[in-house]
């Protein structure tokens, strides 16, 4: 099992869950396409499963695999492009950001039925 980044993180791309991964598996791709939206993306195969990520994103975009919900099944196929195709990403580095408000994370979750 590993923890995926669902497309609620698309455009909005807070490391808070970056800064504290221990074995840094966070990527960004290194050119935004379709292909890869501009979202974080976690490692399957480093990723170690210490759930730290997921309370630490404010976006409250991550979750264990099993529990990914269904409209973001597809992500964890997109997630594994990190490890498929290393060379079109980066490691992801930490920036700063302001958090979003409760209401924004419900208005963000929101569009996609959550």
């Amino acid at each position: 099992m590993a923890f995926v980044v669902t497309q609620i993180c698309k455009d909005c791309v807070d490391t808070a869950c970056v800064d504290v991964c221990p074995v840094d598996c966070f990527y960004q791709p290194k050119e935004i396409t379709e292909k890869t939206p501009n979202m974080l993306y976690i490692s399957p195969e480093e990723c170690i499963d210490c759930a730290v990520c997921e309370p630490e994103c404010p976006w409250e975009a991550i979750y264990p695999e099993e529990d990914v919900p269904e409209v973001f099944t597809s992500d964890i196929v997109l997630n594994e492009d990190c490890d498929t195709n290393r060379d079109a990403f980066v490691l992801a580095e930490v920036t700063e950001h302001e958090p979003p408000s409760a209401e924004e994370v419900a208005a963000r979750k929101a569009l996609f039925g959550l």
